[in-house]
């Protein structure tokens, strides 16, 4: 069967699954719409949480960042997975025996504030749209490749497909589709994997391939040191980052996924504090499986594509020459050859003579057809690639209606209304955040990888210290958290914008910290700017700290307060 064939085969056959998942699990209450009807059993709420988090940035973007710029890519895997341990150790737990549906909501009722509570919505909305147009830009260049359309008509095909499920199924729907998406893009990562190192290596597994042996006597680490600096690219594990930046990077990564919204309200859908935890765990084994496997992807993918465009010389190769897969990517503009000194040679380097131009965010999808792989695995690639972008995509969309339903009108502007009405905002405002997702995947402020990394940074400095200080500070006030989280994301925003959007050089960052890596910096300010406005204002009043007190202690661990 041809590619074309397989590959729409696999893709529509898992749309149509998610979508027959969405219409038997479809919402019909604000509880089910919001937590899924709190009874999601560990093991699946692990699956879905795990699908939930390994967004487009995980899936396609993770091994090309770590591929292209090797040592300084360790932040990202550092903090991404650090931070899942942060949150499932310090966080879940306590925010579900606290009982509430979102970050926005403990937020206000920690904070017994209104004002507290919008400032966290906002902060949410803000968070998940950065986060979202990563997302949305992953499914546009996954759709453009293997359905032959350009990117912005993948995203509108994206758009679509999340409107039906997110809308339709809420919580319960979009729950029950991520664990089959978690089945779907494990499989698709995992099987391309295998091969690649039995391949390359000689044996099957990719969570040790960077340290295997091969036929020419070398490691792939070595080789790939070697090959970066004939070409004229910095040794691949020396990096060019400084230790201070990598440092607030991966500290930012960190506090950031420990403050994900679409993260932590995946641990109000449990029935227990204990189911909690549980289901913390499954995820972290689940995430892991993936992750551990990343270095060694990330590593064939680069050895492979210069072996492969610059020939076993590696001083070029005939364009006639080149496989088909680069004329495949080239229609996508992913991939650009110039022939600068029109010898129709390719040949790809960090010298002047360099003629190819690689988009980061192709090499997961395009490692199989590089290796030479069967079509039925490029065909599956795409269908995960599909599955990781969806399923975050419709996690953070429904995290955005929430905060807008419940937080902003039912809980904020018009407590009256009534669960029919609610549910109609939340589903009417789902429609609105799948057109401004869309817009931002269309016109993304960089690549996959790099878009979620600001988001992170946005989560760390802002709701990521009110629900810490809230959870283990009986001292904290309303005018401390307000305070915190408005300096946080404001000083934050602002370096973001200054450095990505209005022509900010590397020489003026402040102690040469990326934007990616001062969300740390932004968390800091928050930290102590709480501090000292929360000690010359009031205490909470004593019915709060009481309720401080009771969520950090197990007594009463295995229930949890109602809605």
């Amino acid at each position: 069967m041809s590619l074309d064939a397989l590959t729409y085969l696999f893709v529509g056959g898992s749309f149509a699954l998610y979508i027959a998942i969405a219409i038997w699990a479809r919402a019909g209450s604000t509880k089910e719409f919001y937590v899924a009807g709190g009874g999601v059993p560990p093991i699946a709420n692990g699956m879905a949480t795990a699908a939930d988090w390994m967004s487009a940035a995980s899936f396609i973007s993770l091994a090309g960042i770590v591929s292209f710029i090797g040592r300084d890519a360790s932040a990202y895997l550092m903090g991404w997975t650090g931070g899942y341990v942060l949150l499932a150790m310090l966080l879940a737990p306590y925010l579900r025996k606290f009982g509430k549906f979102t970050v926005p909501d403990f937020i206000g009722d920690r904070y017994y504030s209104n004002t507290a509570r919008t400032i966290a919505v906002i902060c949410t909305i803000i968070i998940s749209f950065t986060y979202v147009a990563g997302q949305m830009r992953g499914v546009g260049i996954v759709f453009s490749r293997y359905l032959h359309v350009d990117i912005n008509t993948g995203v509108i095909i994206g758009m679509a497909i999340v409107f039906f499920y997110a809308v339709l199924g809420g919580m319960k729907g979009i729950t029950y589709t991520q664990v089959a998406q978690y089945v779907v893009l494990i499989l698709a990562f995992m099987v391309p994997a295998i091969f690649l190192s039995v391949q390359v290596t000689g044996h099957i597994l990719p969570q040790t391939a960077l340290g295997a042996t091969l036929e020419s006597g070398q490691s792939v680490l070595a080789t790939l040191d070697q090959l970066s600096v004939d070409l004229g690219f910095a040794q691949y594990t020396a990096g060019s980052k400084t230790t201070v930046d990598l440092f607030f990077m991966t500290a930012a990564l960190m506090a950031g996924t420990a403050g994900l919204p679409h993260v932590i309200v995946r641990f109000f859908t449990v029935p227990r504090v204990k189911d909690a935890r549980a289901s913390a765990g499954w995820a972290l084994i689940f995430i892991a499986i993936l992750y551990t496997s990343v270095p060694g992807v990330a590593g064939f993918g680069r050895v492979n594509l210069i072996q492969t465009v610059n020939g076993p010389e590696n001083t070029g190769r005939a364009y006639s020459e080149i496989p088909e897969w680069f004329a495949r990517w080239e229609t996508t503009g992913l991939i650009k050859w110039e022939d600068k000194n029109n010898d129709g040679i390719v040949f790809y380097s960090k010298t002047a003579e360099n003629e190819l131009t690689v988009n980061r965010d192709i090499m997961v999808l395009a490692n199989p057809e590089i290796a030479q792989l069967p079509n039925w695995v490029i065909a599956l690639v795409a269908a995960g690639a599909v599955a990781a972008a969806l399923s975050t995509a419709a996690g953070l969309l429904l995290v955005i209606s929430t905060s807008i339903s419940h937080d902003l009108m039912k809980k904020t502007i018009n407590p009256n209304i009534t669960e029919k009405q609610e549910l109609l905002y939340a589903r009417g405002a789902a429609v609105l955040a799948i057109l401004v997702a869309g817009y931002f995947g269309v016109n993304p402020p960089g690549f996959v990888a790099q878009v979620v990394a600001l988001a992170f940074g946005l989560a760390a400095s802002s709701v990521f210290p009110a629900i810490l200080m809230g959870i283990f500070s009986k001292r904290m006030n309303t005018q401390g958290a307000v305070a915190g989280m408005i300096v946080g994301i404001a000083s934050t925003m602002a370096y973001i914008v200054y450095f990505k959007f209005m022509g900010g050089t590397k020489d003026e960052m402040w102690f040469g910290i990326s934007p990616e890596g001062f969300g740390t910096v932004g968390m800091i300010l928050n930290f102590v700017v709480a501090k000292v406005v929360s000690s010359m204002t009031a205490e909470p009043p004593a019915e709060i700290q009481q309720i401080v007190e009771d969520i950090r202690i197990p007594r009463g661990a295995g229930a949890a307060s109602s809605h």
